[in-house]
């Protein structure tokens, strides 16, 4: 009987600390670890970061802010981005070059990238990484809905040497 009273006992503590841990994970931060070239040299593979989940309550994202976000071409995949413009704001869209300008052995063909202004619209935000030859972002995918955003970056915690606020 005992043994059942202590096993229940260990029970209860177990589910409440899961509790705890999903809320603390689920509604106010977790830690990431980052993958990939993208925010070279400010993030490097393997940076575990800290994240926070809490100040989109009263403070709207802004335009510096390094953010984890759910990827708009591949739902099972969250992305680490800054955000470069938010909504209503002017972005300059560099306009992709025609596959056969790009082929053709003529030199007139050879022309300078087009650049395009436009508005990140209301509710959605312009990202981009800091290593802009090595990363997929807005400028591929254009701007993306706030909705998709999961956390803020608040500050790199591995390695422990380059450990600072982001």
């Amino acid at each position: 009987m005992k043994v059942l009273s202590r096993l229940g006992c260990l029970m209860r503590y177990t589910v409440a600390y899961a509790a705890i841990t999903h809320c603390t994970f689920e509604y106010i931060g977790d830690f990431v670890l980052c993958k990939g070239p993208s925010m070279e040299p400010t993030l490097h593979s393997d940076n575990v970061l800290l994240t926070e989940r809490l100040s989109k309550h009263w403070r709207t994202y802004q335009p510096g802010d390094i953010v984890i976000a759910i990827s708009p071409i591949n739902a099972d995949q969250f992305i680490c981005k800054r955000i470069v413009a938010v909504s209503g704001d002017q972005v300059l869209i560099q306009k992709p070059i025609p596959i056969e300008a790009e082929f053709s052995g003529s030199s007139d063909n050879k022309k300078k990238p087009v650049m395009v202004k436009d508005y990140v619209p209301r509710g959605y935000v312009w990202i981009e990484g800091d290593n802009k030859g090595n990363s997929s972002d807005s400028r591929y995918y254009g701007p993306i809905p706030v909705g998709l955003i999961r956390s803020r970056v608040l500050c790199r915690i591995w390695p422990i040497s380059e450990a600072t606020g982001l």
